[in-house]
This record gives C-alpha cells, structure tokens and sequence, in this order.
C-alpha cells in the first residue's frame, strides 16, 4: 500500500487557518525575542507556540487525517469553522487574562477550550460511526486520547494560576499540566500522524505491521501518560518515573518503526524529513532526560530543572514538527495540481539545508548549561531560523489567497463562504491577544516611582499605580499616603527568594508569588486607612506590613493603636497574665517526650527524613499549642553518631510556608544546603560529623527567632572518640516557650520584648516533675545537655548530686578522677556538652536550670532513684 496521502482538501479553511497558524507563531517568535527583558514574556511565549500555534495546527489537522484514515463523509464546514473559532478565542481569552490578571475572564476562556475541545472529540468519535475506515484507522485514536489531555491540561493550568489549590499543591500540579500538556496533547497526535505522514514525506510504502505497532504505542504512551500524570498530582515519585518509562518505551517502539521505513533514495521533501527527524531525536532526548531526572532528584528540583528542557520539547520537538509537516502538507493542501504543488514546494524548502541546521544547534545551545552569552546565541539562532520560515511561508499563503479570490466557480465560492466564520475567528483572537499585550503594558512597569492618571474634571476618580516589592521580609514601600477617594493599583512583585503575598486587610490578595513573579492588586477607591500584609504565618509580624494612609494621619498612629489591641487580645487568650499553673495535670491521654537516649548505632552512615510541619502540643499541664516542628515533635528526633560518620538528611516540607535547616553539627557552604523550602519541597542535606559535640540543628528561615522559639530545633550528639559505657544516658534540650499563635503580633511582641511564658526542656513544661526519669542508687548516669534558646542560657544543675565529669563544646572540663567537682553545666544559647555523675542513695533528685525564674517557670524535673 502506497504512504502517499489523498483526501479532499478544502483549501479555503485550511488557508485560514494556517494563516492564523502563522500569526500564532509570529506573536511566539516576537515573545520570545524580548523575554530576556520582560520576564512574562517567557510565558507568553511558551502558550503562544503551544496553546495558540500548536494547538491550532492540531485540531485541524486531526480532524482532517481522521476523514482521511477513516474514509468517512468530511463533517460540516460551519461546525468545523466554529469548534476552530472556539479554540481560538479561549486561547485569546487565556492569554490576556493571566497576561492581564482577570481571572473571570482566565476562567471563562478556560471553560470555552474544555468546550470546544469536547466538540472536537466528540466530532472524532462520530467520524468513526460507519465509516469504511482503512489500514491507519487506528491512528485516530491518539487524536481521540489527545483531547482529554488537553482538557486536563486546561484544568490544571488554571488551578496554578489562580492558586486555589494551595501552595503545598503547586510542585506536583505544575509538573502534571507540563507533562500532560507536550506529552499528551502535543507528543500524541504528532506520533500518531507521523505512522502516516513519516513514510509519505519519505515517499516509500508503509510496513506491513503498522498497524500493530500503531496500537501497541497509544496503549504504552496512553497508559504511561495516564500513571505519570495522576502519580505527579499526588506527588507519588516512583509512580511518575514508572509512567514516563511505559510511555518512553511506547516512544521508542515508534521511533524502531520509523527507522526501519529510511529507504536509500531522496524523500519526497527533503526539509519535512529532515525536520522530522531531528523533532523525534528531541523528543527520545527530552523523554530520557524526564526519566533521569524524575528518577534521581525530588520533585520540587525537577520542577525548576524542567525550564532546562522547555528549549528542546517546545522548539526542537513541537516547532520543528510543526514547521517539517506545514512544509511538506502545504503544497498538497493549497495546490490546484502537480505544477503549482511543485512551485510552492520549492519555496517553503528554499533553505532547506541551512534553517535546520541553524534551528537544531540553536537548541543544542540554548539547552545545554553554557554561559549566558552563549545561550543568548543560541536563542537568537532560532529565533532566526523560525523568522526565516515565517518568511517564505507568508508569500505562500498570500500567493494562495490571491488564487482563491480569483476562483470563479460554485463550490470554490461555497468554500470561500465556509471559512468565513474561521476568518473572523482568526481575526477575533489576535486581536485579543494584541489587546492583551497592550493592556499589560499600558499601565506602565514597575519602578520606584509612583504613577497617576485621571487628572480631570471635580468628581472624576483619580487613578494611582504604585509599584510594590517584597523582599527580605519587608514591604516596599512600607506606606502610601494618598487622598480620599483614590482608585488604588498595587504592581506587586517578589524579588526575595522565597514565596510570598500580599493580601488587603478587607480586600484582595495576590496568589503565593515566587522569585520574580509579578500580580496586579485592584485595591478600589480609598476612603479609609487600610493595611496589605503577607498571609504566611508570622510574616505580617516580621513586618511584612503595608500602610495604605488617607490624608494627613500617620501610618505610626494607626500601626500603634493595631498593634496594641491585638496584644492585649493575644495576650489574654494565651493565658500570660497570670502565669502557667505547673501543679494542673495534664491531660489524659498526654504522653511525655522520652529523655533516653540510645547509644549511637551501627554503620558509618545515618539515614534520616524530617518532615517540617505544625503538630499541635500540650505544652505544659492543660495548655495546648499549635507548634511548628521538624518531625512532628519540637523539638525535633535527636540525631547520634561518632566522629568521622555521615549524615544523610532529607528535609521535606510539608507546611504551607517556607522552612529550611541549619545543623550546626556539619561544616559546609549554607548556599544551597540551607536554602528555605518552599511547601511541597525536599532537600537532601548530607554532611561528614568531623568534630565531637552536643550540637544543635535549627529552622535556617528568616526571621529565624520565630521559627526556632515555636518548635524548629533539635540536637545532633557527636560521640567523642573513646567515650565510656554509662548505665544510662539522657539528652535534655532547653528552650523558651512563647504562648499565643505562632507568629501572630502578639506572640511576636513577647518575643521582641524577651518575655516567655515558660522556660522548659525537650518542648514541654515540667513534664519531667509529672513523670520522673529513673534510675537505681550508684547507678552513672550521662546527661547531654543543649541550649536551644533562642534568646537565654541555661545552668544545668541537679540537687544532691555533684558532677564528676564536665564535657563543654568539645572540651573535656572534668574528669572521674580528678580531684575536683562541678555542680553546674552552663551553656549560651546554641551550645552543648554533658555531665555525668552517680547517685548515692535512694531518693527524689531534682534537676533544674539554676537561673531560678526559668526554674520556677517550667525548667525543673525529678530523678526518682531506687535501691
């Protein structure tokens, strides 16, 4: 069976609609060109290739290959005309609305795509109802499969954009609307047209088993696709990496075929083979490259090393393919016979050797990690090589327009008629794109100037835009005055390296922004002092605040009078006032935090998950809290080894803010080790313990004081070389504790003024009074002890007993033997050693921090001795 391609062509629609294809990608190419100037720009320029130019490329040209492989009756022309529109103007419709921040109208435009595609899908069902169909029949089905994945893809999409999902989400649906979106509605339909299109621009008959090898790969790709996706939205790692290999495989199955269809004579168009050819090489290349990458880094690091492979999927794969299948079904489409499909074949292939070559090693460079310039070169390379094609595709269709205005007869005029609603579709969306652009851009850019406009008759609402940062835990500005009645704008933009927003008090909110992201806030007309401040847990008492002032009044005064109410409210619902009442019990089903510590195990290297997060605890008898805690418990599991080991620590943070870890037991650059983690986010922290000590680990996110004062502080205890077996060893970690919600003003006020509500060990006042630690008379017992702080000391001292061994930062102090004694290890905030002694008899010994006050406030506990 021959692979060459007839079907009824009607020219007039796929003339306008490739002409709207070219527009598509000439907005792409112009995107693309200034994004190092405008950073949303490279957004742009990614949906302007896929959601416009890519997707509308593959609604035609499916539903034209299905007639085709089907052998069924063409669908109606005004059908075809409108779905086209649809897509289209959704397309528009999403583009300016994220471009301009109208979620309504993001929204909209995302329920018309899923509409329209749905149309488009259930078109390419019908098509199939009593049709002959033929030997390819089967290839319909990746158009088919292909429509629900850009219907997840829309889904998706627009959960990221307005971010309602929530932030611990964003990671995994990120990753799931790029992976659903070029491999399913992109990388589908393009492997399953190319079973046809692959050997008739080769000009070679098929083989004899294309049909089975079209089925096995959409069951390989299809299912793969299908895993990957949903494990991705779950954040289920070895579930995608098993789904991207099913889906690799049902690749490279495909790519077997297509090989072995190469015969040793020259291609019907050599440019289309070429360009074919090396798009598939991307593809394996961007497939494995997923694979590697899924299977060896966490989520949250594959997402932003996804950027790295946006080149090589987005042009290399989808552009090239694009532009080698318009090069060669072009002519086919829009020629009225052999003569002047030759002539506009050797226009679209004028070039054909040099702009593959300069679009494939424009990739190469762009892709790889070269330095900026480099890249820079890379860029610009394609960027040419497609400003090149778009430069002999538009006299093509120009030449073809021209050709269709001249057609005198019935049909072609029916056919004239029939596109006209594409036309006007075509028209429509550009021009909302173009509108899009223009607005985005005409509220002018940010800067540290302010903007007005509206300066007209008595009555008329003045206009104001005001560019806001934030960045190192401050707001910038930290006040505007302006006058009643004002229409207010905020250009809100994140320059800080961790997520933030910024929400009006009584007002709207930006979504969580990232590194260099931008939102624009209609605040409304002004006639009241108001205040924007960042939603995370302690930020706004950080002071993340931003004074919004009418007239005259100062923001200081309306700042004082906020801040004051909130204390007292704070204050009162903590319980400070009248202290904690250390002889209430505690609840029934409270369990104390085990003091034993178990000697240091086997193995040179120590493997350990933290999990950062809230966990509500009694922290002292009948007072609970909600506490931010590394492993669910604050403070956090205590870590041991020996001097030489490793640790190998994977940080996961499961909160809804950012948190990172310091430990202070390890030696290395805090660059990247000790970086914040957004939600969703993990981090592999590995470090060699090469001195001895009792050390301490801690939350690296600023402001660190609130971080560490609610819970985010553990000990690492490093065994000094030849240390001796002791009957029973204890690890006691001191701290402050602060009542209130964490992070609230109140709380945050305690802590700037150094007034805790209770001083404790391991997390919980006076727990250790309620159950003792016990050990047997002439029993020694080992006591690590480490000042967490994060403001005071500690002076470690137990009552009736005198410390035979002192060990401090690394430094042996005391020594059984020695003709001296201690009776109190003190520590600064963030040191640690141990002391050891024997009890003599039996009885109750209490241990306390001799700093009376912070005994009398929680830091005390018994030792309960037995014969």
């Amino acid at each position: 069976m021959s692979g060459r391609f007839r079907a009824s062509r009607p020219r007039g629609r796929h003339l306008a609609a490739h002409a709207l294809v070219a527009a598509w990608l000439l907005l792409a190419v112009v995107a693309a060109a200034v994004q190092h100037d405008l950073p949303v720009a490279r957004w742009l320029a990614v949906h302007l290739l896929l959601l416009g130019a890519a997707t509308t490329a593959i609604v035609v040209w499916s539903e034209h290959f299905a007639v085709a492989l089907l052998h069924a009756r063409p669908p109606g022309g005004r059908g075809s005309a409108v779905r086209l529109a649809g897509v289209n103007i959704a397309a528009a419709g999403i583009l300016t609305g994220v471009w301009a921040d109208r979620p309504l109208l993001t929204g909209a435009a995302c329920v018309l795509l899923v509409t329209a595609i749905g149309a488009h899908l259930v078109t390419l069902v019908a098509l199939g109802r009593g049709a002959l169909g033929g030997r390819l029949a089967p290839v319909v089905g990746f158009y088919r499969a292909a429509a629900p994945a850009l219907t997840a893809g829309a889904v998706l999409g627009l959960l990221l954009v307005d971010g309602a999902a929530g932030p611990q989400w964003y990671t995994g649906l990120r990753l799931a609307h790029v992976h659903v979106t070029l491999l399913g509605w992109i990388a589908l339909p393009v492997l399953g047209t190319l079973f046809m299109l692959w050997p008739t621009v080769l000009g070679v008959r098929m083989p004899e088993h294309t049909t089975r090898a079209a089925r096995r790969v959409l069951a390989l790709t299809g299912s793969g696709l299908l895993v990957a996706v949903a494990a991705l939205v779950a954040g289920l790692r070895p579930a995608a990496v098993a789904g991207v290999a099913v889906y690799g495989a049902g690749v490279a199955v495909a790519v077997a075929l297509f090989a072995r269809t190469v015969r040793a004579r020259p291609p019907v168009s050599s440019a289309a083979a070429w360009m074919l050819a090396a798009a598939l090489g991307w593809l394996c290349a961007a497939v494995a490259a997923d694979l590697v990458l899924l299977a060896v880094r966490p989520l949250d690091e594959v997402r932003d090393d996804v950027a790295a492979l946006t080149p090589v999927l987005l042009v290399g794969f989808v552009a090239q393919v694009l532009v080698g299948a318009l090069t060669y079904l072009l002519p086919v489409v829009l020629a009225t016979g052999p003569a002047e499909r030759g002539t506009l074949r050797a226009r679209l292939e004028s070039g054909r050797l040099w702009r593959p070559v300069l679009l494939n090693s424009g990739v190469a460079v762009w892709a790889l990690p070269l330095p900026a310039p480099l890249r820079l070169a890379g860029a610009i390379a394609v960027a040419a090589a497609g400003i090149a094609f778009l430069a002999v595709l538009v006299p093509v269709l120009v030449h073809a327009g021209r050709a269709e205005h001249r057609a005198r007869d019935t049909e072609h005029r029916e056919r004239a008629a029939a596109r006209r609603p594409v036309l006007w579709g075509t028209a429509a969306g550009t021009a909302l794109v173009l509108l899009g652009v223009l607005a985005a851009n005409s509220g002018g850019g940010p800067g540290p100037q302010d903007t007005a406009a509206g300066d007209g008759p008595a009555g008329t609402a003045v206009t104001r835009t005001v560019a806001v940062t934030l960045e190192d835990m401050n707001v910038s500005p930290a006040r505007i005055e302006v006058a009643a009645g004002t229409a207010l704008r905020l250009e809100v933009t994140n320059t800080d390296s961790r997520r933030h927003d910024l929400k009006v008090d009584g007002g709207p909110a930006t979504p969580m922004l990232g590194t260099g992201q931008s939102h624009t806030l209609d605040v409304g007309r002004i006639s009241e002092d108001r205040t924007a401040y960042c939603t995370l847990p302690g930020h706004r008492a950080a002071g993340m605040t931003l004074d919004i002032d009418v007239g005259e009044r100062t923001g200081a005064e309306h700042g004082d009078e906020t801040t004051v109410e909130a204390d007292a409210h704070d204050g009162h619902i903590a319980g400070s006032a009248g202290g904690l009442d250390l002889s209430a019990g505690f609840s029934a089903d409270w369990r104390p935090r085990t003091a034993d510590l178990a000697p240091a195990p086997g193995g040179t290297v120590h493997r350990a998950e933290l999990r950062a997060g809230r966990t509500r605890v009694e922290v002292a008898p009948g007072v609970t809290q909600e506490m931010w805690t590394f492993g669910g418990s604050a403070p956090g599991p205590t870590l041991r080894g020996r001097v030489g080991d490793v640790f190998d620590i994977t940080l996961v943070n499961d909160d809804i803010m950012g948190h990172g870890i310091d430990f202070h037991a390890g030696s290395l650059a805090p660059d990247r080790a000790m970086r914040t983690l957004e939600p969703g986010e993990r981090l592999r922290y590995r470090f060699r313990a090469e001195r001895a000590g009792a050390w301490l680990y801690h939350c690296s996110t600023a402001p660190m004081l609130q971080h560490m004062a609610n819970g985010m502080y553990g000990a690492v205890v490093v065994d000094p070389p030849g240390l001796a077996r002791v009957d029973h060893e204890y690890v006691l970690v001191s701290s402050e504790l602060y009542l209130g919600t964490p992070g609230s003003a109140a709380q945050v006020a305690k802590l700037r003024r150094h007034e805790p509500d209770a001083w404790v060990f391991n997390g919980i006042a006076g727990q250790y009074t309620e159950r003792p630690l016990r050990v047997r008379a002439g029993d020694r017992a080992r006591f690590w002890v480490i000042a967490a702080g994060p403001g005071d000391t500690v002076a470690f001292h137990i009552v009736g007993t005198v410390f035979d061994t002192v060990y401090k930062e690394g430094v042996r102090l005391l020594k059984p033997g020695d003709p001296g004694g201690a009776q109190v290890l003190d520590l600064a905030p963030a040191q640690g050693g141990y002391v050891e002694t024997v009890f003599p008899e039996a009885g109750h010994y209490s241990f306390l921090d001799h700093d009376m006050r912070h005994a009398e406030a929680g830091a005390l506990g018994t030792i309960e001795v037995s014969e």
